[in-house]
C-alpha cells in the first residue's frame, strides 16, 4: 500500500459538529491499526470484517486504506477502496457512534477523493443501506449521484443498497470507452 499524505481537520471547522478542538487526521491504514479496525468493524456492521480479512489489505496492492484518528490517537473511523484499472470501488466507510456527525467521514470521503483525483481515476462507486439517508447525503454534498439500486443486497437485516458514484473524468463519446 502506498503512503499517502497525512489530512487533518479541527471539528470546529466541520459544519454541524460539536463544539470542540479536538484535531483528527488521517493516514494510510497500518498493521497496528487492525485490532481498532476490526472492533469499529463489529460496531458498525451486521457482516464485519475480521483482523484477518483487514489485514490482508495490507498486502493488496489495489487497496488503499485510510484511519482517522483523534488528537489523543485514538481510531475513530476508517474508509477503503480499490483501484482496479484506473476505476475506484469503495469497500468500506465506518465512523465509530460517538463521532459521528462531527466532520470524520467527510475526511474519510475527502481522503479517498483526493486519492482517485490524484491518481486520475475515471470514478468512485459505492454501495450503501438505502436506510442510511446521513450516509446518503454526505455522499450526494461530496458529488455521488445515485446510479442503481442493488435489490437485497445486504442482509442482517435485508435491504436493498443504493448504487452511488462519483465521475472525474468526462468522455467525449461513448466510442472512447
Amino acid at each position: 500500500m502506498e503512503m499517502e499524505s497525512n489530512q487533518s481537520v479541527r471539528v470546529m471547522d466541520v459544519p454541524n459538529s460539536y463544539a470542540s478542538d479536538e484535531l483528527f487526521s488521517t493516514s494510510p491504514m497500518c498493521q497496528e491499526d487492525i485490532p481498532a479496525l476490526a472492533r469499529l468493524e463489529e460496531e458498525c456492521f451486521s457482516e464485519p470484517w475480521s483482523e484477518q480479512s483487514l489485514a490482508v489489505e495490507l498486502d493488496n496492492d489495489t487497496a488503499h486504506f485510510f484511519v482517522a484518528k483523534s488528537s489523543d490517537g485514538t481510531v475513530v473511523g476508517y474508509a477503503g477502496m480499490h483501484d482496479v484499472f484506473g476505476e475506484g470501488y469503495i469497500a468500506n466507510i465506518a465512523v465509530s457512534a460517538p463521532w459521528r456527525g462531527r466532520g470524520v467521514g467527510r475526511l474519510l470521503v475527502g481522503s479517498l477523493v483526493g486519492y482517485a483525483q490524484e491518481k486520475k481515476l475515471d470514478f468512485l462507486t459505492l454501495e450503501v443501506r438505502a436506510s442510511n439517508e446521513a450516509a446518503i447525503s454526505l455522499y450526494r454534498t461530496e458529488g455521488f449521484e445515485l446510479v442503481g439500486k442493488r435489490k437485497d443486497f445486504y442482509r442482517n437485516p435485508q435491504e436493498d443498497a443504493l448504487l452511488m458514484t462519483r465521475r472525474f473524468l468526462v468522455r467525449e463519446s461513448e466510442s472512447e470507452i
